[in-house]
């Protein structure tokens, strides 16, 4: 018999959807993932979204929904070898192969070139996981054989859920100040809640907020280094680069590069900052920005260190500006509120005698200062200067 103590996130991880907490744009009553699972579809996808969200759970629930067999690899540590050598044991099973790829960003063109024809054929049934955008990581052939599924980060009251979970089963009580602390510190990653919910129960007899602090203070207890260290330290690199302060954000970004982290990865949200967080305050941060990725993709470490170097320092110290983003995100709340709402008849086409009878670019002017947005929601200010 083993003696491995099962970590706590293992015992309460969902066996199946009426137990999983969270995604309902995904696994609610009607929604894709539900009617696969329900309808037992087989086929190819990728899980898509931040860590601690629910990627590894819903696969394991999906593979046992389709009585398949289950191999789950990093694609970290995984190669070739380990492909072939599923591919080679299962080769006269009568069951669907899945195979859960976590981070699949991570295998480079070659591995994935290698996964392709099995995916292809339906000798594996690929369930790939990552933070990072698949049309970014992923090849186009690959991906063309796989639906996409974006996770969300979990809300608070989904974190107190998973906690009020994991604390029943250690038989513990928490007050609902310590409860609700953690669901912040979790950031809507059910991991971190998990993790420290663990450390602090090894330690402490009681679930309180002096308690969960002090065990996070333990060096010791730091858990799943390439998980949730390696997203501090990136949640750290940009909210550096926010305050403007080179010195924490040069500090981030050495510990980055020192654990090995793929310098595109750290070059793409730069760029991605560069847009949220500095716009239209200093544009040319922008430029900079994707001139240091591309300096990433031609030179590589050690040398590309030095040009992300370069990168943070310049966005550090440009001046700040987020109304081009937050513009951006008030309006897709009005999309996702109201739906297509009719476009101006003036702001419409008319390519056909038909459409102009219609009224379709009536009194167009090139230079109007009225509102050209639809009636309903003509009066609103999405820019904000």
């Amino acid at each position: 018999m083993s003696n491995l103590i099962e970590p706590l996130a293992s015992k309460i991880r969902p066996k199946k959807l009426s137990e999983f907490i969270g995604q309902e744009h995904l696994v609610g009553e009607e929604k894709p993932l539900r009617l696969a699972i329900k309808n037992k579809h087989i086929f190819s996808f990728v899980l898509w979204g931040p860590p601690g969200t629910g990627k590894t759970t819903i696969a394991r629930i999906y593979s046992d929904a389709i009585d398949g067999d289950f191999y789950e690899l990093s694609a970290v540590s995984a190669g070739k070898d380990d492909i072939r050598s599923i591919i080679k044991n299962t080769e006269k099973t009568i069951k669907p192969v899945v195979l859960f790829l976590d981070e699949i960003h991570r295998f480079n063109k070659a591995q994935q070139d290698y996964l392709l024809p099995f995916v292809e054929k339906g000798k594996l049934t690929l369930i790939g996981a990552t933070t990072e955008n698949p049309s970014f990581e992923i090849i186009a052939p690959l991906l063309s054989r796989l639906r996409v599924f974006v996770l969300k980060e979990l809300s608070p009251e989904e974190i107190k859920k998973i906690i009020v979970r994991a604390v029943k089963v250690l038989k513990l009580n928490i007050d609902k100040e310590s409860k609700d602390w953690l669901a912040t510190f979790a950031n809507g990653d059910a991991r971190q809640a998990i993790g420290l919910i663990e450390s602090t129960s090894s330690l402490y007899k009681n679930l309180t907020i002096e308690n969960f602090k002090s065990a996070l203070q333990s060096r010791f207890l730091r858990f799943d280094k390439q998980g949730e260290e390696h997203y501090n330290t990136i949640s750290a690199f940009i909210k550096s680069m926010r305050a403007s302060n080179p010195d924490a954000a040069l500090y981030y970004l050495a510990r980055l590069v020192d654990s090995g982290e793929d310098p595109l990865f750290i070059a793409r949200r730069m760029v991605i900052f560069a847009s949220e967080d500095i716009g239209i305050a200093q544009p040319t941060a922008l430029v900079v920005a994707n001139d240091v990725f591309r300096a990433c993709e031609t030179i590589g470490y050690p040398e590309c260190s030095i040009n992300l170097a370069h990168g943070v320092v310049y966005l550090c110290k440009s001046p700040k500006n987020r109304t081009a983003y937050d513009g951006l995100r008030a309006a897709q709340e009005d999309v996702a509120r109201f739906g297509n709402l009719p476009i101006p008849l003036n702001l419409r086409n008319a390519p056909t005698k038909l459409m102009k009878s219609l009224g379709y670019g009536k009194d167009y002017e090139m230079y109007s200062n009225e509102s050209l947005l639809p009636d309903q929601i003509k009066n609103k200010k999405y820019y904000l200067k």
